[in-house]
């Protein structure tokens, strides 16, 4: 993708937003702020490949202070930015009180992600999101230390820029089941590499997963509110589909809420879904996608103060 170089001016607007926001969305292990609250990103591709100048737009209407730029296919915002340049970009983000928190690059894997740190370190970002990958050993536990030890050069450049990277609980990978996860967080070298966790792929059950989120601690570095439903991989009545989101499906996210109040969670929190097929808004218009997010905003928040 083409990179153009950022302005001086341009980074210290972008930055500025992102520490404005700091109160509202640290690296777990910052120090803590008074009371605690859900620090909302909205996720880019619930709106499919609506133009990023209709998109920014909705970030603080869904309650949010920064997005997370997804590349096709499930959206292709990342492919915007580079065809608009990152300059342009900081531009948009500005005019719109927006900061660039996450990108989310499945497509360059783990060890493909160090050129989009340092664009994300530019623009301001906090985390990047991408899959794990397989490694040898006998066992899970070696083969995810195994895999650990893999990504210590890209920890080491996520330490040096100040970033971290989250390696996402998908399924059918080798961070997946809970104990790979357990076993991730006793081998991380760092609070800059954790989870970014993806209840949809856990078995849900409320218990677990909230069990989960406090062995995970500090390298819990992203949290999704979403769950199974009655999945993502075929087409669906639209209500069934829905159904992966918060407060519609049969997922209580009040103890999951209750355990990232007990860790004093600092990261972002993005309520999401995937449609089918990839790539297209959830809903037929934008202004129903920002309602639908918010209507999950408010039963998120619902189960906070039951938490």
């Amino acid at each position: 993708m083409t990179q153009t170089r950022i302005t001086r001016r341009q980074f210290t607007a972008a930055t500025t937003i992102s520490l404005a926001g700091a109160l509202h969305g640290r690296l777990p292990g910052a120090e803590p702020t008074p009371g605690f609250r859900l620090n909302y990103i909205l996720a880019s591709p619930m709106y499919g490949t609506t133009p990023l100048a209709e998109v920014l737009p909705e970030v603080k209407k869904t309650g949010a202070t920064h997005i997370d730029i997804w590349p096709r296919q499930h959206a292709n915002h990342r492919e915007q930015v580079a065809e608009i340049g990152l300059d342009q970009f900081a531009e948009m983000l500005h005019e719109h009180g927006v900061g660039l928190g996450m990108i989310t690059r499945y497509d360059l894997g783990p060890y493909g992600l160090q050129d989009e740190m340092r664009v994300l370190k530019k623009l301001g970002g906090r985390v990047i999101v991408t899959g794990a990958r397989n490694a040898d050993g006998a066992t899970l536990r070696d083969r995810v230390q195994a895999f650990v030890e893999k990504l210590r050069p890209h920890v080491a450049l996520a330490e040096e820029l100040g970033v971290a990277i989250g390696i996402e609980n998908h399924a059918n990978s080798l961070i997946n089941e809970p104990d790979s996860l357990r076993y991730f967080a006793e081998f991380a070298p760092s609070k800059h590499l954790g989870i970014a966790l993806a209840p949809y792929h856990l078995p849900q059950d409320e218990q677990v997963i909230a069990g989960l989120i406090a062995d995970l601690g500090e390298h819990l570095v992203h949290f999704q509110g979403w769950q199974h439903g009655l999945g993502c991989m075929k087409k669906l009545p639209k209500d069934q589909e829905l159904l992966q989101m918060p407060g519609r499906g049969p997922l209580d996210f009040t103890p999951l809420l209750r355990a990232l109040k007990q860790l004093n969670y600092q990261g972002f929190t993005e309520i999401f879904m995937h449609p089918v097929p990839r790539g297209i808004p959830i809903l037929e218009s934008t202004a129903a996608v920002t309602g639908e997010i918010n209507r999950a905003r408010a039963y998120l928040e619902k189960c906070l103060a039951a938490a």
